[in-house]
């Protein structure tokens, strides 16, 4: 079964007012507050106002955020908190596995939910920059065969499709090109 949700660069352009936020129950963000908690403590480093702020609005939006997204949504609830703060934050969240890491083809590392957050992969355009993420069990048993095949065993994967969405194809047709 493929299932997919589209989402747009613009998400890219003005984090603030675009992107969705979403409210998580108390206890998920209670069990990812826990796991970040003993990640710092583990890590030996101190536990934050501004930390914490910054996992919570990590939590509480959706979308693959880079370190610039996610500041300029600290920064509005928060203007004393600095982007460097944001980026190593985003750097333990990614370490204690709450953040999964993906490049999206435009240089700049996205960071969106891990835990408790299915798998899926990206179809991206390389036109308009939409972005359309996408689960299919087909691909998942051939990677699984394949991996089998050579006697590997995979930890993880990230798949990224580049190529041009319907729209922009269409645009391009009815402007002749």
């Amino acid at each position: 079964m493929l299932t997919s949700c589209r989402l747009n660069r613009s998400l890219y352009v003005q984090p603030v007012t675009v992107l969705r936020c979403h409210l998580l129950a108390m206890s998920d963000i209670s069990k990812e507050k826990e796991i970040f908690i003993d990640h710092l403590r583990g890590a030996g480093f101190k536990r934050t106002a501004q930390r914490d702020l910054i996992l919570e609005v990590f939590l509480r939006t959706e979308g693959h955020l880079s370190a610039e997204d996610l500041y300029n949504l600290v920064k509005a609830k928060d203007p004393t908190v600095g982007f460097t703060t944001v980026y190593r934050t985003l750097k333990l969240l990614h370490e204690c596995g709450l953040a999964r890491e993906e490049r999206l083809g435009d240089g700049r590392k996205r960071y969106e939910h891990d835990f408790n957050h299915d798998h899926h992969d990206h179809l991206i355009c390389t036109v308009c920059g939409d972005l359309i993420e996408f689960y299919s069990e087909v691909i998942e048993k051939k990677q699984d065969e394949i991996a089998a095949q050579h006697k590997f065993q995979p930890t993880h994967h990230s798949l990224r499709i580049f190529g041009i969405c319907s729209r922009c194809r269409s645009a391009r047709k009815a402007a002749g090109r």
